[in-house]
């Protein structure tokens, strides 16, 4: 149930993911777009804003020109008609034939620009500009007399009238052409409204589906919140029941470990002691004839099994030593202490004084554990050669410390079962297990449970 439980998460989540991935692809897709096309849209209007701007300044400096030369055809033809020597006249005429040259190139520079709406005042103004150069042909082939004599009424009746008609249509163009700038700042400022709808139509899709996005992925966080909650309660009460369990393990097995050495000391030491008394009584019964023969057979069986009621002894105390709950915590540490150093050499210091008589079966238990794992680790890890262990009893709690001057060791990258033993029946108790220790420094063992508070006594009425 457990794994058809994940699988069946697993697969919710797997269209909760792909709907995740294209909703930000695609946000991030309209962003893109959005910002490629106001860059483009901006562009364009750059270059049309230019285009229009330059195409008015060409214009204009055309139109310049024009003027400029009808200005200058005018003083030419002025000087040419008064001056009385043919030479300078001439010249005149020279300088006349250039400025017209000149104003024909402008104008037909200023055809290829013209817009739709300025076609009819620049027609007129060419009809009234070819017109005019009509107008100074015959006089251009005056002599001295003539130009003498009629110069000064062709000049104010004809040449200067009509230059000021051809320079008030050229105004007109340049009215017109300011109106077609005009027009083109309308056109920009149009794509600019144009521009900033399409942008508040894709800012407001944007924000729309990030809204969207954001509401559905807030409510996929809670809803994954709450799953991670709920998994976490579980993983905690697991953790504890886990932890009620390896207590009830540990008081299980010790009280498999009382009962068993239990029947080793009442039922198998006392047949065994029955055997001996036996065995006893057999030799003191063998006839003198037989002694001989059967005397050493019984020596041997008495032996045998004198040194089996030593092991099942050993056995039973090493299980659970009956002084532990007869004598005491102290009188057991002593034993235990003595055992080791008869076994392993080991000088074991045992200092424990002050302890109540009370002192709860879950407590004397579980210091003589650790003591006893502690003994063992160091005599068969540590290579230590003095171990000394403490006891004591304070107001509210219970210390412990087992120092030896063995190799040490590293307590976060070394950590066999017997540390996570030791640990557990810590924790059960509610206490705390530290372990100081470095590489060639020894080790340090420190444990402080908090003994219980004893209830107050009932008052009878």
């Amino acid at each position: 149930m457990p794994g058809r439980k994940i699988l069946s998460t697993e697969l919710r989540r797997r269209p909760t993911r792909f709907l995740l991935l294209a909703a930000f692809g695609g946000l991030l897709l309209l962003m893109a777009v959005a910002g490629f096309d106001s860059i483009e849209v901006l562009r364009e209007i750059q270059t049309r804003n230019d285009a229009i701007r330059r195409d008015f300044l060409h214009r204009n400096r055309l139109l310049n020109q024009i003027r400029s030369d009808l200005y200058l055809s005018g003083t030419y033809v002025r000087d040419y008609v008064l001056e009385p020597e043919s030479e300078d006249a001439e010249s005149h005429r020279r300088s006349l034939s250039r400025a017209r040259h000149d104003m024909n190139e402008a104008l037909d520079a200023y055809a290829g620009l013209i817009a739709p709406s300025l076609t009819g005042p620049f027609n007129s103004l060419r009809q009234e500009i070819d017109e005019y150069w009509r107008l100074l042909e015959p006089a251009l082939n005056w002599n001295v007399a003539e130009r003498r004599a009629r110069g000064y009424h062709f000049l104010s009746d004809e040449v200067f009238p009509r230059r000021t008609a051809m320079l008030d249509i050229a105004d007109q163009i340049a009215a017109v052409n300011e109106q077609q700038l005009n027009a083109g700042d309308s056109q920009v400022a149009e794509l600019f409204a144009q521009f900033r709808i399409r942008l508040g139509l894709t800012l407001a899709g944007t924000l729309l589906l990030g809204l969207v996005l954001a509401g559905y992925s807030m409510k996929r966080i809670l809803t994954l919140e709450a799953e991670t909650s709920e998994r976490f309660r579980e993983i905690s009460l697991a953790r504890e029941e886990l932890k009620e369990l390896s207590a009830r393990l540990v008081s299980a097995q010790e009280s498999e470990r009382r009962a068993i050495s239990r029947e080793l000391h009442d039922q198998v030491g006392q047949s065994l002691s029955a055997l001996l008394v036996t065995l006893g009584n057999l030799s003191a019964a063998v006839p003198p004839e037989l002694a001989p023969t059967l005397s050493p057979q019984i020596a041997a069986i008495r032996k045998l099994a004198e040194g089996t009621v030593a092991d099942v002894r050993n056995m039973a105390l090493l299980l659970r030593p009956s002084m532990l709950d007869d004598l005491g915590l102290v009188p057991a540490l002593q034993w235990q202490a003595r055992e080791v150093a008869k076994r392993t050499g080991l000088r074991v210091h045992v200092a424990a004084a002050g302890l109540a008589e009370d002192l709860p079966d879950e407590y004397r238990t579980s210091i003589y554990r650790i003591v006893q794992e502690a003994l063992h680790n160091c005599s068969r890890h540590a290579e230590a050669t003095t171990v000394r262990v403490v006891v004591r009893q304070e107001a509210n709690s219970l210390l412990l410390t087992v120092q030896d001057d063995g190799k040490g060791f590293n307590p976060q990258l070394e950590r066999g079962l017997g540390l996570v033993g030791m640990e557990e029946r810590v924790a059960h108790l509610g206490g705390t297990l530290r372990i100081d220790s470095r590489p060639g420094r020894g080790t340090l063992l420190s444990a402080e449970l908090p003994l219980p508070h004893p209830e107050p006594a009932l008052a009878h009425s």
